[in-house]
């Protein structure tokens, strides 16, 4: 099988599809792994070739934290600016990819840029498989509007309301994918892969159609996306009190010093060491008993060591946290974040925040209600079950929309399920 993945979008969004590439190359399949410009180089870092497509996804986040549309009380502008977002860089990611998957037997993508990649797919006529990393199919399940009182919308309206945000979505990409013409002909096939655990969305399961079929998250479960542990922040680690993990991801924030010196006051009214994945803050590296600042880690190693996790909310940081066990504090910034906040808030795992609104005293506040035992515990009772097949899961999926006429060689994942 010949198989093209398109995974646009931030470093998150990347990550699983260079998962997926390591497992289809172990099965003996040809991929062509295509990535945000900017992220090339990492896939390549870790051993997997990969190509360019689109637009750089930097300079993307860049332009929704410097646009204050996104921070308008006016929900008009908001939406207007995250529809004017969404139609950047669809026609660059569409021409490359008409050149790009010929020759191909199958299209794999995720969440974003899945338009793109399917105006692509039904023109060469490939089936297509999209990843989803978070349910955005309509349903009663996933309260549209993530707040408290969003809990409180009917089930009907609440799909109606997610339908009509797809249709929106559709509608602002409309003239940029008339470029390439009406497509007449449907893709041979389509599945839409749900790599999440659908268990922590209440009810979802029963609604999920046909050729949804739910994988759980796609994480790396060997390390093989991560630096190994430096052994001076190994020693830090090991040479006090479990810290208190803070990290954004790729996301921008608002007054990076202002953050840190927050951040700082507040481990130490508590009496703890913070640990501080800095990418996004643009400081130094720095080690001392109170503070260990670092560039990047590696999740699957250091959350277990952590008192918590406070983090943006990505799917890729939330699954490793959830796998690690570790109490969270979600601060969401934009897209999946606050429903993963307030999912995980349910179900008494995590506290959460908009990031815009986190203060000294509401990361206190949020900081003791993680600290309750029945967090902890329940935290490592959802890590004791967590599974770790969710890469491999996924593609099986894909290998069944393409019949294979020779035996598929066995997965680098032990003990996944055939």
């Amino acid at each position: 099988m010949r198989a093209l993945l398109a995974f646009t979008g931030s470093r998150g969004d990347a990550q699983p599809g260079i998962l997926l590439a390591r497992e289809l190359l172990a099965r003996g399949h040809s991929v062509t792994l295509a990535l945000s410009p900017n992220l090339v180089d990492f896939a390549t870092a870790h051993g997997i070739a990969a190509v360019g497509f689109g637009r750089d996804s930097a300079e993307l986040l860049r332009t929704q934290h410097d646009d204050h549309r996104f921070r308008s009380p006016n929900p008009r502008r908001r939406v207007r600016a995250v529809l004017d977002l969404q139609r950047r860089g669809v026609v660059e990611a569409v021409r490359d990819l008409l050149v790009l998957a010929p020759g191909h037997d199958v299209l794999v993508t995720g969440m974003a840029g899945e338009e793109a990649a399917e105006k692509a797919a039904r023109r060469v006529g490939l089936p297509l498989a999209a990843v989803h990393f978070f349910p955005i199919h309509p349903n009663r399940s996933v309260p549209v509007i993530p707040t408290a009182w969003g809990a409180r919308i009917p089930g009907a309206l609440n799909r109606r309301i997610w339908s009509g945000l797809r249709w929106a979505r559709d509608a602002a990409l409309e003239q940029p994918l008339s470029e390439f013409g009406i497509v007449e002909h449907r893709l041979p096939d389509r599945v839409s892969i749900q790599a999440y655990d659908v268990g922590l969305f209440p009810g979802l399961a029963d609604e999920l159609p046909d050729r949804h079929p739910v994988t759980g998250f796609a994480v790396d479960t060997d390390g093989f996306l991560s630096a190994p542990t430096d052994p001076a922040l190994a020693a830090w680690l090991g040479a006090g009190s479990a810290p208190i993990y803070v990290g954004f991801g790729s996301m921008a924030v608002d007054d990076p010093p202002a953050l840190v010196a927050m951040l700082r006051a507040v481990c130490a009214r508590r009496g703890r060491r913070l640990l501080l994945a800095a990418g996004w803050a643009g400081i130094e590296p720095v080690l001392s008993p109170e503070m260990a600042v670092v560039e990047q880690l590696d999740h699957a190693s250091v959350f277990p060591r952590c008192l918590a996790a406070v983090h943006h909310g990505g799917a890729g940081t939330t699954a490793a946290a959830l796998r690690a066990g570790v109490p969270q504090v979600i601060c969401a910034i934009q897209c999946d974040q606050p429903y993963w906040g307030r999912a995980l808030a349910r179900l008494g795992l995590a506290g959460t925040v908009r990031a815009a609104d986190l203060t000294e005293t509401e990361l206190t506040t949020l900081l003791d209600r993680v600290a309750d035992p029945n967090v902890a515990s329940r935290a490592a009772a959802y890590a004791s079950r967590f599974a770790g097949t969710g890469v491999a899961r996924a593609v099986d999926e894909v290998e069944s929309l393409v019949p294979l006429s020779f035996p598929t060689p066995v997965s680098i994942h032990a003990g996944r399920p055939r």
